[in-house]
């Protein structure tokens, strides 16, 4: 009886690369070696990507995509305001992060050049500032108003700013269930919306306490 043959969709090639990085630790050498690899002709590698680089894209892509979708699927985001949009997106988000933490670890730990791990973002990068886009309120731009004349740009990249420092915290969370990873969230989305309402001293000061003694136990 013959084997029938795996239909190729840009799902399974996101699906196969993860296997075989996790399975194999590195990158494949060449897309003609990952089709063999994995019973398929390189051409159809090139109906879906142009590399394998951006297949690594992809995946984070994929990721935030389908956290979005998830969060909106819930009758009562529609009248959350912007600070609990942004719980919700973090605590779904880096669930269905560690849900894959193995592959997530091997790639964006695979260099000592950080800059170089963060490359694979790029798409999830646009994804999430359009996101936060979306999400900015007439309140938020108000409060931002006050403090300095900051254009939405500023505000989008303060976002990022605040995700690649929880993204650094989970990476390194060894806490059971990632526990400090949500405490970490909360306590910084509240710190950076009361900065916003130029009276952070309590949540600021208490982001700063949970910062030093997270510090301390690391040292």
């Amino acid at each position: 009886m013959a084997t029938k043959k795996t239909t190729i969709t840009r799902d399974k090639i996101v699906s196969m690369y993860m296997n075989y990085r996790l399975e194999k630790s590195d990158r494949p050498k060449s897309v003609y070696q990952f089709a063999k690899e994995n019973g398929f002709d390189e051409t159809l590698f090139y109906s879906f990507f142009g590399t394998l680089e951006s297949v690594e894209k992809e995946i984070y892509k994929i990721f935030i995509e389908k956290t979005i979708d998830l969060i909106q699927k819930d009758p009562a985001y529609e009248n959350y305001d912007m600070k609990d949009k942004m719980l919700s997106f973090y605590f779904t988000l880096f669930e269905m992060m560690s849900a894959n933490r193995s592959y997530v670890l091997l790639t964006l730990k695979e260099h000592q050049n950080q800059l170089k791990n963060l490359m694979q973002l790029s798409s999830f990068r646009t994804e999430f500032k359009n996101y936060v886009s979306e999400i900015i309120t007439d309140d938020v731009r108000i409060q931002y108003e006050k403090f300095q004349n900051i254009q939405e740009k500023a505000i989008k990249e303060s976002a990022w700013i605040q995700f690649l420092m929880i993204l650094k915290f989970w990476l390194e969370d060894e806490s059971a269930a990632f526990e400090k990873t949500d405490i970490f969230i909360e306590k910084s989305v509240k710190a950076g919306f009361e900065l916003m309402n130029i009276t952070p001293i309590e949540s600021v000061i208490d982001f700063g306490k949970f910062l030093f003694k997270e510090k301390m136990q690391h040292n």
